[in-house]
């Protein structure tokens, strides 16, 4: 038998990676990862910035249509002695709004003995709730003053009040009216970096009604045509005409420097449907 030797011939060997190729590829992908990070960086800002934009826009366009509300309805079946509308030029501007928005009155059926008498009424008091501030006046003299509901005695027709006194003892047919005094303006002072427009209730602490709105502007246009900031005669007014600005401290596009503010702002007019008349 034969012997037959067979040649192996070695297999040849797989080469690896060069220590220069390792580092092109760390390069490459290196490089896909910052552009990868600075697109992730750039589409999360304008995100931001966006949700930004529509928040500001949201303030402002609630405040608006807040103080449009509100003004609207000034006057509207006041008692003797109240303006439907106190202008203060203070830039930001404050206005105070008054009205009545329920049906809620009676009348003394008796003189009140003294400033701190119970109120003895002729009419249901149903309607009237404790905490409650009211506005008495004498429609003989058209000046009152309000005073808060502190007890009231449904089946007597009685109210009474939680102040030491009024300042006087009104007689009979003065009456007590559920009205809103409402009060808005800017607070710039609390947090100067964040203001915020302010609602305040008569008799209430002021709370904050919107944030990030550093302006409000009014001017009141008169019967005679003028624009006045600050008017004199309240009945003589026809229209109110309204500017609000709110404010964002975020970049509104990227690579502004940091702290820029964005402001935006929105206007209206208002007729006075119940004052002037």
């Amino acid at each position: 038998m034969k012997n037959s030797n067979k040649t192996f011939r070695p297999a040849k060997c797989r080469q690896g990676f060069t220590f220069i190729e390792m580092i092109v590829a760390l390069g490459v992908v290196g490089v896909v990862l910052v552009a990868t990070f600075r697109l992730y960086i750039v589409q999360h800002s304008g995100f931001i910035i966006q949700e930004e934009r529509t928040n500001l826009q949201q303030n402002a366009r609630a405040s608006i249509d807040a103080l449009t509300r509100h003004i609207r309805m000034a006057g509207y079946d006041l008692p003797g002695g109240l303006d439907a509308i106190e202008a203060y030029d203070t830039n930001p501007d404050t206005i105070i709004v008054c009205y009545t928005s329920i049906d809620c009155q009676t009348f003394l059926s008796a003189p009140m003995p003294g400033p701190s008498s119970v109120l003895v009424c002729g009419s249901d008091v149903s309607c009237f709730q404790l905490g409650q501030w009211v506005y008495i006046t004498d429609p003989a003299g058209g000046n009152g003053e309000w005073m808060q509901i502190s007890e009231v005695q449904v089946g007597a027709y009685q109210l009474r009040y939680s102040q030491m006194g009024l300042s006087k003892a009104y007689g009979a047919d003065a009456l007590v009216t559920v009205a809103n005094r409402i009060k808005f303006f800017v607070d710039d002072t609390t947090d100067p970096e964040h203001p915020s427009l302010m609602l305040q209730l008569h008799g209430h602490p002021a709370q904050v009604f919107a944030e990030e709105i550093n302006d409000l502007q009014f001017r009141y246009q008169m019967k005679t045509g003028d624009v006045e900031d600050e008017p004199i005669l309240v009945q003589n007014i026809r229209e109110v005409l309204i500017e609000i600005t709110g404010q964002s401290h975020l970049l509104m596009e990227v690579g502004q420097d940091n702290g820029s503010l964005h402001e935006q702002s929105y206007s209206t007019s208002v007729y006075l449907r119940n004052v002037g008349a």
